[in-house]
């Protein structure tokens, strides 16, 4: 029995899936653009909608926006490039237009009614509760967007979001009844948790630098830079009451607090003060900026920092990898002051020496060691888990994450979704920091519970859509191929 229901799960693995998400819900810049070529037009052209330069400049700027409020300010191209964010720009604007594709061929509209409803619904651009022309000038203009462009991506995300609304099903009882069957399905099994902890392979010199030799050129020393500069504070720049709330009022739409409510003067007044007083300074550092340049200002310090030391901006950092030594640049803000920047010395990365990158290769040399010694250990522990004293589970469902002894919630529930869309018997389940060697003994279905079957209902409702929405792009990814006139924006 316990091998036919193993055997058969796969037809049951989407539905796992599916109740296993619902368990667990129970439980960028605008600093720039990324650089696709001095060629202006358009990337690619998806079906019959073409995507511009334009447009994936600032799809990608959003993202990398996103990420730097995740990363804490920490963000930087580097990590950009390392985790694909041009690709994940121009993916999501690829899906985007087959989507606009589809909703083109069915009939989909959206009036210009609709489009001034939606946009003056928007929180971000109302005064007093009422759409405001001023702030909605105020925001395209520090977003250097034409009102035009605005609207037209705004429709574009409203044609989407009706064509999907329109295509969306509520839950059906087949559908119900399938997933209830997978939240009660039961396993007894045997197990022994391993961990990172339960290795120590020894430290083999040769090995370590031999692991070196071979990995030599990923440790490098950090490019640096020898920079003189030239500081202008704006805490002391005198500003009044008038000014500060004229500034309020113009770009009001910059002060809200987490959940997108418009704060009131008095709220943002600190957040507000420091800001005029920034583009008040701005000036007197130009003044300064000038004076530098001609030889009448002198630096107050000089550094030698890493490339993207914290001490000065993002910004900064970008201008300054675009510049050669004897380089002075335009002020920038830091913080709550503005720095000039001449660049004295450009001090290249090379490849370290053993000694110096010993720390490094040893930290990493050491945790494939252990990954390597806790895999070998699995597969021992697997040849015997018959005769061994291993743990013995009760009857396990999805919703039992809290009761396995050696893991987490967080672990128990990657296990068990492991384990109920495994086809095997017994074999080993690697989690991110730990292997689990099982064997099952036996396998039930329960029966259902009334009260899940609300939640059930949820369930479907919540991800059927999902499972909808992925196989309609799929289906229509075949129907509106994609063109790509620039290289790099595909995986």
């Amino acid at each position: 029995m316990i091998s036919w229901m193993q055997k058969h799960n796969r037809y049951l693995v989407w539905t796992i899936w599916i109740a296993t998400i619902a368990f667990i819900g129970a439980g960028f810049v605008g600093w720039g653009s990324y650089d696709f070529g001095k060629k202006a037009g358009n990337v690619a052209k998806v079906g019959d909608i073409e995507i511009s330069q334009a447009k994936l400049n600032q799809a990608y700027s959003d993202l990398y926006t996103r990420y730097n409020e995740m990363f804490q300010g920490q963000f930087d191209e580097k990590k950009a490039k390392e985790m694909g964010l041009v690709q994940q720009a121009f993916a999501t604007l690829e899906t985007q237009a087959r989507l606009l594709n589809y909703a083109q061929a069915m009939g989909v509209i959206v009036s210009d009614e609709e489009l001034a409803q939606t946009l003056q619904s928007i929180k971000g651009f109302q005064k007093n509760g009422k759409f405001d022309r001023g702030i909605y000038d105020m925001f395209l203009k520090n977003r250097r967007m034409k009102a035009k462009d605005f609207e037209a991506r705004l429709r574009e995300e409203l044609t989407i979001n009706k064509l999907l609304a329109l295509l969306n099903v509520e839950s059906l009882p087949l559908e119900e009844e399938t997933i209830g069957a997978a939240l009660n399905v039961a396993d007894k099994f045997k197990y022994e948790v391993l961990a990172l902890a339960d290795v120590n392979p020894p430290l083999d010199e040769a090995k370590l630098k031999a692991f070196w030799e071979a990995h030599k050129t990923e440790f490098k020393t950090a490019k640096k830079y020898t920079l003189s500069l030239l500081w202008t504070e704006s805490a002391d720049t005198p500003v009044n009451e008038n000014e500060l709330k004229t500034f309020f009022d113009t770009n009001s739409f910059n002060y809200i607090d987490q959940n997108g409510k418009q704060l009131t003067f008095e709220e943002a007044k600190e957040k507000v003060t420091k800001d005029y007083k920034i583009k008040k300074t701005k000036k007197t550092a130009q003044r300064a900026y000038i004076a530098f340049k001609k030889g009448k200002q002198d630096a107050q310090e000089s550094v030698t920092l890493p490339l993207n030391d914290p001490s000065l901006s993002k910004s900064v950092w970008d201008e300054i990898q675009q510049h050669d030594a004897g380089s002075i640049l335009k002020p920038k803000v830091v913080n709550t002051r503005y720095v000039t920047v001449k660049i004295e010395k450009v001090i290249e990365p090379k490849v370290m020496t053993f000694e110096e990158a010993k720390p490094l290769v040893t930290k990493e040399y050491e945790a494939e060691a252990k990954q390597k010694a806790l895999a070998a250990l699995a597969e021992e522990k697997l040849k015997s888990i018959d005769e061994s004293n291993a743990t013995v589970s009760d009857f396990v469902t999805l919703s039992d994450a809290d009761n396995l002894e050696g893991l987490n919630s967080q672990e128990s529930l990657q296990f068990l979704q492991k384990l109920f869309t495994s086809l095997e018997e017994k074999g080993i389940i690697r989690l991110s920091n730990k292997v689990v060697v099982y064997d099952i003994m036996a396998q039930k279905h329960l029966s259902p519970d009334a009260n899940l079957t609300e939640r059930v209902k949820e369930t479907v409702n919540t991800i059927k859509p999902r499972v909808f929405e992925s196989n309609l792009i799929q289906v229509l990814a075949e129907k509106y191929p994609t063109e790509v006139y620039v290289g790099g924006l595909k995986n």
